[in-house]
């Protein structure tokens, strides 16, 4: 386990959000001796070019530029052995890690846990996720002004955005001068419904104290975990209640459960008329005309999308299917006669809407 010796702290966010210049703004503060991880999905990594120009002194960061690749994935063995190397260090003091704008901290959370977990007598610990948060782009694309060529281009970029919120224990706040007090209080008030516990800084062009973000509690995975709305609903709605949770922002949620599949052209129908009173939607489903794929789908503001992801089990060549019943028979626990581990499992987040008429459309999409 680890001494809790070296801090480190991750920043995330999407691209854009501001995150190198809190990260530049943090090395003219630290005075200790501190490794820096950069991560640009590019061939070239401008970030760590652009960070090498602030003016700290080069003897005190020892800088690590990961590209081609996201360390939430597939960098994720090579970031964690750099994790490794710098954690042997002595003389390293805190580590810094700027990930990249498409990063999934969750994942990289998760890394970190089971390195701590495996690797005896380490000296880093996960002090702080940080998600920087661009709050011009959240009112105009998640409150307001959506295009339809915006949504076309970036269906998909505002449910990565939640998912950075969702999963962190600080949100810096950025750019609120593009905004009045009004439209920031009505950005914060989104954010609040569905992230209920990680503190908010506001902040322009980054400029946060350095103290504000070392000087708090350690991140602890499974509390953060249960922070975020969709994960709230999981753990405290059951599907066949006959309303939905509310909690004490005001903010309902239900947990949506059908093994019987949609119909695509139907339920494409229903994203396209979405209720507009729901805030975020998050969960697994599948479609008629297709009995392999698990769907991903996501909605956040005016924001949704469906992505295809894995397979079912229960599509898997009849020997590895049987194969992996003999190995994990708890699958069985959960497992239907006619659609194996197929199942609709959707968590629906929001104000004012009624429970009722929402899973009518829903079991609507499917009796087409």
């Amino acid at each position: 386990m680890s001494k809790r010796e070296v801090p480190i702290v991750v920043v995330t966010g999407y691209l854009g959000s501001g995150k190198t210049t809190l990260m530049q703004n943090i090395l003219k503060q630290e005075q200790r001796k501190i490794a820096l991880i950069v991560n640009d999905m590019g061939s070239i990594n401008i970030d760590a070019f652009i960070l090498n120009q602030t003016g700290n002194q080069v003897v005190q960061v020892e800088m690590v530029e990961m590209q081609n690749g996201c360390i939430c994935c597939t960098l994720r063995d090579e970031f964690m052995a750099e994790i490794e190397r710098l954690s042997a260090d002595p003389t390293i003091e805190a580590i810094f890690v700027e990930a990249s704008g498409i990063s999934e901290p969750s994942s990289i959370a998760g890394a970190f846990v089971n390195y701590e977990e495996m690797t005896e007598n380490t000296r880093v610990y996960l002090k702080t996720v940080v998600s920087v948060v661009d709050v011009d782009r959240i009112y105009r694309e998640f409150l307001h002004d959506l295009s339809s060529e915006d949504d076309t281009e970036d269906g998909d970029v505002i449910n990565l955005i939640m998912d950075q919120i969702e999963f962190c224990n600080l949100m810096i706040l950025n750019k609120t001068d593009l905004l009045t007090e009004k439209q920031l209080n009505e950005v914060k008030e989104a954010l609040r419904n569905l992230q209920q516990e990680a503190e908010m800084i506001t902040c322009t062009h980054g400029q946060v104290n350095l103290s504000e973000i070392l000087d708090r509690e350690d991140f602890d995975f499974d509390e953060v975990e249960a922070y975020s709305a969709v994960q709230r609903a999981l753990n405290n709605c059951e599907h066949d209640d006959e309303k939905a949770c509310v909690d004490e922002y005001g903010i309902s949620s239900f947990v949506f459960e059908e093994r019987r599949p949609f119909n695509r052209d139907a339920f494409n129908r229903f994203v396209n008329d979405y209720p507009e009173l729901l805030i975020r939607t998050k969960g697994y489903i599948w479609f008629a005309d297709d009995w392999k794929h698990v769907q991903l789908f996501e909605q956040a503001g005016r924001n949704a999308s469906i992505t295809e992801l894995s397979e079912w089990i229960s599509a898997w060549p009849k020997e590895e299917l049987e194969s992996i019943l003999r190995d994990f028979p708890d699958i069985k626990d959960d497992w239907d006669e006619t659609y194996g581990d197929r199942c609709n499992q959707v968590v629906f987040i929001g104000k004012g809407y009624e429970k009722n008429d929402i899973v009518k459309r829903l079991y609507d999409c499917m009796s087409i």
